[in-house]
């Protein structure tokens, strides 16, 4: 049987296993090695256990071997299969998480915890704002290009962080957009609409603030780049700008309070969150 069966059981892009990923890494080899030994100690060959659960046998040696992310599907499929009552779906978490870029589960875990986020973007949308049909319109445009599979992962990463919206206890999120974010027409006309239309959605919800940075205001005080700023239950925080501290996280209180000046005092000459959707609204008109 191919490595390519049919339906859910295709070897499909944006499951392959990072190598600069360290932890990563040993989370999927220590998986393959588990589902091998159950395979194993039930008898059955990789062919003959593939074809039960619908995949090809190079994909169930790609995954025993440590070199492919397996799907949901496959570990329940697995777990049915082999008579594991819940020890291997058990480990779906961890391989859900280990799918998403490293950076970007270091990011999503302290945004899961985060009581207050602040957010200063000035080049692109952020991307907790973003819509799928923008992310995959903007990475397209990045150099040197990515790869389907490196596209996919991103973007399911990205996607998956949007959970913070849904999230209880509520946190309280605010972000500020520079004009040119929102009239930049990445993806095409209908998807630059979408985009303004889920900007529209979010600043609706009641612990969401939306702001717009007019273009022409004459004294800006976020011209040294992004500023992003996560306050946590216990009173710690951890922030990061382009313009500050050569751009890496800081968490000592005092370069925080240099952030957080800055971003205050952005928020006030930026437009208010009605004007700004209001802004948002007008541009919609003009599209």
């Amino acid at each position: 049987m191919s490595s390519n069966a049919g339906g859910d059981g295709r070897d499909e892009p944006g499951w392959e296993v990072d190598p600069d990923d360290e932890s990563g890494v040993a989370v999927v080899a220590a998986v393959g090695r588990q589902l091998k030994l159950w395979r194993e100690a039930s008898g059955m060959r990789a062919a003959e256990f593939g074809a039960a659960i619908g995949y090809g046998e190079d994909l169930v040696y790609k995954v025993e071997g440590g070199r492919r992310i397996p799907r949901p599907e496959y570990l329940d499929r697995a777990d049915e299969l082999l008579g594991a009552y819940g020890k291997i779906t058990a480990m779906k978490r961890d391989v859900a998480e280990v799918r998403y870029p490293k950076k970007v589960r270091e990011l999503a875990k302290l945004e899961a915890q985060a009581a207050e986020l602040d957010a200063y973007h000035n080049h692109n949308i952020n991307g907790l704002l973003q819509t799928e049909e923008h992310m995959r319109a903007l990475f397209s445009g990045w150099l040197p290009a990515y790869s389907m599979d490196e596209m996919d992962r991103i973007v399911a990463a990205r996607m998956a962080r949007r959970s913070i919206f849904e999230r209880d206890p509520i946190p309280s999120l605010s972000f500020v957009q520079e004009e040119v974010t929102l009239r930049r027409p990445v993806g095409g006309t209908m998807v630059w609409r979408r985009q303004l239309e889920r900007l529209l959605e979010l600043g609706q919800l009641r612990n969401v603030a939306i702001q717009v940075m007019p273009t022409h205001r004459e004294e800006h005080p976020g011209t040294g780049g992004l500023i992003e700023v996560l306050k946590f239950p216990d009173g710690t925080a951890v922030g990061r700008s382009e313009g500050a501290f050569s751009g890496r996280p800081v968490a000592d209180p005092k370069q925080l309070r240099i952030l957080e000046l800055r971003y205050g005092m952005i928020r006030a000459q930026a437009l208010t969150p009605r004007e700004s959707l209001a802004f948002v609204e007008h541009m919609l008109g003009e599209t």
